[in-house]
């Protein structure tokens, strides 16, 4: 299983209609656009899913909508992660997992854990998932960080094959590879570390930007693994003032922006999150025409 969670992984957005339903029509196309374009696989209810405000009706509509339009068998890694375990290893019991791969759990946030109660939250998700799961760090998000000694325990777990890593904390990730078991998978989760995070002995990345950047991905990628670190690099350099611009105004709002420009769905988003602001969307579409994204 570890290998096919190798390379980039894309954290879809959740297409919406004008009216804030989900728009299934938008995810096919987002599917389509994403595995023509070379992603190795899908995360399905990540953050950038916008798990936030949905529904678990419309959590499992998702889900079962990306299992029948995947012809091609793409791995899928599905979010389930939350601030009460006992909450958590619930949500794994009801869903159906059948076709998913593996799970991609947030480290809790918001109650703010010690490292021992970050550990013991971990175990017992590992213990009770019947697929494998992948730790995700995000400390900006979280208020809270899983550090490199947590993870190193974790990761001696039989049910724990990874880290997404988004700390922005290279010296952590450093730690992690150095003395990570040799099949456990360090993931970037930060676009702007993914060429980075490649060079210190990292797998991928779960991407925002591949939503709609597949293609800037899987080059940087097959350059990297073919050892030509000029083009490697020239695609990572293609993202740098894109990239922040994707937060402005919150994620998915940015990504969101730049699949309507490239035609793949709208940018309707739920509330509290607004769509994207007449000024954001010029400076996007502007960084795109300079980095040439736009196809």
């Amino acid at each position: 299983m570890s290998d096919q969670l190798k390379g980039t992984g894309v954290a879809l957005v959740t297409p919406m209609t004008s009216d804030k339903k989900v728009d299934f029509e938008g995810l096919g196309k987002l599917l389509k656009y994403t595995h023509k374009r070379g992603v190795d696989y899908w995360v399905v209810m990540g953050t950038t899913g916008e798990t936030a405000t949905l529904n678990s009706d419309e959590k499992a509509s998702v889900l079962s909508f990306v299992k029948e339009n995947n012809p091609d068998n793409v791995p899928i890694v599905y979010g389930i992660g939350g601030n009460n375990t006992s909450d958590v290893i619930q949500e794994i019991r009801d869903t159906d997992l059948n076709g998913v791969d593996a799970i991609l759990s947030v480290s809790p946030y918001y109650n703010k854990p010690s490292q021992e109660g970050i550990f013991r939250h971990y175990s017992a998700i590992a213990d009770e998932s019947p697929v494998p799961v992948i730790l995700y760090n995000v400390p900006g998000r979280t208020s809270s960080n899983l550090t490199s000694d947590t993870t190193l325990r974790l990761a001696d777990h039989d049910n724990i094959i990874g880290v997404k890593e988004a700390s922005g904390d290279l010296f952590q990730c450093m730690r992690i590879a150095k003395h990570k078991p040799a099949d456990f998978l360090l993931i970037s989760g930060d676009d702007g570390l993914t060429l980075p995070i490649y060079s210190i002995g990292g797998v991928g990345v779960i991407s925002v930007l591949a939503n709609a950047y597949p293609g800037v991905f899987k080059r940087m990628k097959e350059a990297y693994w073919n050892c030509n670190f000029e083009a490697a690099q020239n695609e990572a350099y293609k993202l740098t003032e894109v990239s922040p611009l994707m937060y402005v105004e919150g994620n998915p709002v940015g990504v969101k922006q730049a699949l309507k420009i490239l035609g793949v769905c709208d940018n309707y988003v739920r509330l509290p999150l607004v769509e994207c602001s007449e000024s954001l969307a010029e400076n996007i579409e502007q960084a795109m025409k300079d980095a040439g994204l736009l196809e």
